[in-house]
């Protein structure tokens, strides 16, 4: 009988290949959750935007973002932080969106060239 170690050997790989694909499916599911937090959050932060923003103040920060996205993701996230605190009475305007940004930059250095 020289079939049966075999055959137990094909059921115990069976076994670990079926639990494998359980692990991965878990896996899986939490990338996916995660997923579907993280857009959910981003559609919550939009409409907060939206809501107290000027459509100027949108299109420059719109823009700032396309060229600057770390950036960009930091204004939103201030915006917002600040909206839900209670602290932006109103709404944003251009104006007030442009005096932000420069209050957020990071301090721009100055690079003193000369030519010789």
């Amino acid at each position: 009988m020289s079939g049966d170690p075999d055959d137990e050997r094909l059921e115990e790989l069976r076994e670990k290949k079926m639990e494998q694909l359980r692990e991965r499916q878990q896996g899986g599911d939490d990338a996916e959750a995660q997923q579907e937090a993280q857009e959910r959050a981003e559609a919550q932060q939009e409409a907060v935007l939206k809501q107290y923003l000027t459509d100027g103040a949108r299109q420059r920060l719109n823009a700032v973002a396309m060229s600057k996205p770390e950036f960009g993701d930091k204004v939103k996230q201030q915006v917002a932080a600040l909206a839900q605190s209670g602290r932006i009475q109103g709404r944003i305007d251009e104006d007030q969106m442009r005096d932000l940004l420069k209050e957020l930059q990071p301090d721009q250095q100055s690079f003193d060239i000369r030519r010789r």
